[in-house]
């Protein structure tokens, strides 16, 4: 009944995005230097309204081509996008585009505002359409390739990731992230060897460090996923992911200590990682610290309301506080969302039973029983029966 361990991931492509439209950049601030300077950041040397401003400046310049306002345009789109406004990042993309229709790197950071906005069919027609107009890049490729695997088409995906690897042998994410499709796959000895090969290229890519020690986790070698998740935080003392994922194995070997200082130090990094916050709460409570788990779950809670099991687990923390109205609440919740979730059912019995409703309690256990036979001795480790 512990939260589901997140261990899946591939890191954002936007340092390559920008790398495309500085690379264009480069070639032109020569002639117009501070706006330029400004519009490109390189380093991000400026904060974003001031980056901004320099690329607004490029774009009202008159006499600039269509080629030099669409970079700046593109290079605006990226800015608003890393600051979390998509709505003008796509603006932009759209006059970039319209400025220069054949200019890729437009297409291909519209595509990416796309799937950060879940629409991955216009994500995939954006990528396609840069593709089109620069089939040899590499992270064009692996972008395409992530959105195929955002929809579940995971053989279209290794495709594009192939032909990115065939372009550039050396792009490191293009392995991670077909890596991380083979393990959809479930084909753990060809990920494991993709994230061998982008170790091999990139000794420094944390990234790949992370889900080769995850393959290690899911084959029960705890010790190695260890050292495999040390040296990404090695190389990135402050990846979140990495740093949960250690804290799930030292949990996992029984050393609770450890994986809260894991866990603490990975919602230091990034406050908003749901499955540090839900798994540190699973700690918590594993130590007998109730109010603190339900704190910690609560964060989740507010985070991603829709997690069923991040529910059912709160649940299980009221169940334990003796609060069976909380309790009873959180597993409606949790079976609104996943009405086959037979531990929430089971706890949902065992709080009506406690709270005097025996035909509700009978119900909801005889459900559970029903989906998983040996649900009662599954969570008779938790204290509740």
């Amino acid at each position: 009944m512990s939260m589901l361990r997140i261990t899946r991931t591939i890191g954002p492509l936007t340092a390559v995005l920008a790398a495309i439209v500085a690379a264009h950049l480069g070639a032109v601030a020569q002639e117009m230097s501070p706006e330029w300077t400004l519009c490109s950041n390189e380093g991000r040397i400026y904060p974003p309204d001031i980056a901004k401003d320099g690329c607004t400046a490029v774009i009202n310049s008159p006499g600039r081509s269509g080629r030099e306002r669409a970079v700046a345009y593109t290079n605006r789109g990226l800015i608003s996008r890393n600051i979390g406004d998509i709505d003008q990042a796509i603006a932009d993309y759209d006059a970039a585009i319209d400025a220069d229709p054949k200019y890729a790197p437009a297409f291909n950071n519209r595509g990416a505002a796309w799937r950060d906005r879940g629409n991955i069919d216009r994500a995939i027609a954006d990528y396609s359409a840069a593709i089109e107009l620069a089939p040899d890049n590499a992270a064009m490729l692996t972008n395409r390739g992530l959105a195929w695997r955002d929809k579940g088409d995971i053989d279209r995906a290794i495709l594009d990731f192939d032909q990115a690897i065939k372009v550039d042998p050396r792009f490191a994410s293009a392995f991670t992230s077909r890596g991380n499709a083979w393990r959809d796959k479930g084909d753990l000895r060809r990920a494991a060897a993709d994230y061998n090969a982008a170790i091999e290229v990139d000794p420094m890519n944390a990234i790949a460090f992370n889900n080769r020690g995850s393959i290690y986790l899911i084959a029960g070698d705890f010790d190695r996923a260890i050292l495999y998740y040390s040296e990404a935080i090695k190389i990135d003392p402050k990846y979140a992911l990495a740093l949960a994922n250690r804290g799930n194995v030292w949990r996992d070997k029984g050393d609770l200590d450890r994986a809260l200082a894991d866990y603490s130090e990975a919602i230091k990094s990034n406050p908003r990682l749901v499955a540090a916050l839900a798994n540190r709460g699973d700690t918590y409570r594993d130590r007998g610290e109730l109010n603190r788990a339900v704190a910690d779950y609560d964060q989740a809670v507010g985070i991603n309301p829709r997690n069923p099991i991040i529910l059912s687990n709160r649940g299980l923390a009221y169940l334990k506080l003796g609060t069976l109205d909380k309790s009873i609440e959180d597993y409606d919740a949790a079976l609104r969302l996943n009405p086959r979730f037979a531990a929430a059912l089971y706890g949902r019995a065992v709080a009506k039973r406690k709270a005097g409703d025996a035909e509700g309690a009978a119900a909801d256990l005889a459900s559970a029983r029903a989906i998983n036979p040996t649900i009662a001795e599954e969570l008779a480790r938790f204290g509740i029966e």
